[in-house]
């Protein structure tokens, strides 16, 4: 098959990380990628040529649509004829699988990958272009793909064409994210923490999603219990250039506790240097981090929010979202159970890693991925 995939951009998201991993393992199965950003290259399209993916950036504006871009998107399409077109997030479902429609393109897969419209959270232009997904997903796709059970529910209620859905949760390459003592030793070392030291983390952008505020306060409740901790903030925006973000740990009093490292390139030893991960959000669809945590090895708290309670299961903690007093519940409740029997720690970070192998190993991913493109130019 040739799979022509068009994303909003290619920027540090987790849409973009599960489409670089899917083009590049598939592509070792002999099919053929190619990827259109609407935008710029952002921070993915290297390393998607680099798995032999071709890129291709329409330069859009954010929050803009351009008619110049918009044809350049149509004799690409015309050029590449691709079997199948797979768009990834609303923008790119929009303008993707319409353009492809008008190319003669029948095989369009739309990707959803959002499980909270809340109009308190989302801009008013987005939520203006899942209404008009809902109303054209009656004919342009003919499958939708959702990474979340929440995502498909709350997409079917906002009038998404609900036998259209095809369940895939994201997959992980689980070579590369493992349990690894060297990377936890190195990684401690770097960053001046005592072995003995319990570390936290949360590897999340700065963003209103991410509700970084609840977990700064929540931080400074667990503090206020005389818990001894470190915690990593991992991602964009989170470095000490962002006056807000500091603004909130000074307010709280836990400027010793928080280590602000900015994006990193090597999460996998990250997330070994962490004794626990934690998800503060309060909105999410299928979050990665946590299976990229437990693929570590490293047992999570997060708040109850999309799939995250499928994701961690029983093994680690759930806690009610925006809700600043249960998350420290949960990190309490994560803390002694560290501090407590070393063996029964033990086993559970390994039951971590076997339920993130049992469930979401990336071939199982690429497959129904497969599965949904052979059918949809079959039909």
């Amino acid at each position: 098959m040739i799979v022509l995939h068009v994303i909003t951009g290619l920027g540090n998201g987790g849409a973009e990380a599960v489409l670089l991993r899917l083009t590049a393992a598939d592509q070792k199965k002999g099919n053929q990628h190619c990827v259109v950003s609407l935008m710029d290259r952002g921070v993915y399209a290297d390393r998607l040529e680099q798995a032999g993916v071709c890129v291709h950036t329409l330069n859009f504006a954010r929050g803009k649509v351009a008619i110049r871009g918009m044809a350049r998107l149509w004799r690409l399409l015309r050029h590449i004829r691709p079997d199948v077109v797979q768009t990834w997030m609303y923008h790119a479902d929009l303008i993707g699988g319409v353009m492809a429609r008008l190319a003669g393109i029948r095989a369009v897969v739309w990707g959803v990958r959002h499980a909270n419209l809340d109009p308190a959270h989302n801009s008013s232009a987005t939520l203006r272009v899942v209404q008009l997904c809902a109303y054209l997903s009656r004919w342009v796709p003919l499958k939708i793909v959702s990474c979340a059970v929440q995502a498909t529910h709350l997409h079917r209620a906002a009038g998404y064409q609900a036998d259209k859905f095809v369940q895939i949760p994201n997959g992980y390459n689980l070579e590369r994210f493992k349990p690894d003592v060297s990377s936890r030793t190195a990684a401690r070392a770097e960053l001046g923490i005592e072995e003995n030291i319990f570390v936290l983390g949360m590897v999340a952008r700065f963003d209103v999603q991410k509700d970084h505020r609840n977990l700064i306060r929540a931080l400074g409740r667990l503090n206020g219990r005389g818990v001894q901790f470190i915690c990593l903030l991992v991602g964009v925006g989170m470095d000490e250039t962002n006056s807000e973000l500091r603004d909130w740990i000074e307010e709280i009093g836990i400027a010793d506790n928080i280590k602000l490292l900015g994006p990193r390139g090597d999460i996998p030893v990250i997330m070994n240097a962490m004794d626990v991960h934690v998800l503060s959000s309060l909105g999410e669809a299928f979050p990665n981090v946590l299976a990229e945590a437990m693929a570590c090895g490293t047992p999570c708290v997060t708040t109850d929010v999309g799939d995250a309670a499928i994701i961690v299961a029983d093994q680690g903690w759930v806690v009610a979202a925006q809700d600043s007093e249960a998350l420290a519940d949960g990190l309490m409740e994560a803390y002694k159970s560290f501090a407590g029997d070393g063996a029964a720690w033990k086993a559970r970070q390994d039951a971590c890693r076997e339920h993130i192998m049992t469930n979401f190993e990336l071939e199982q991913m690429c497959e129904r991925y497969r599965q949904a493109w052979q059918a949809c130019i079959q039909a």
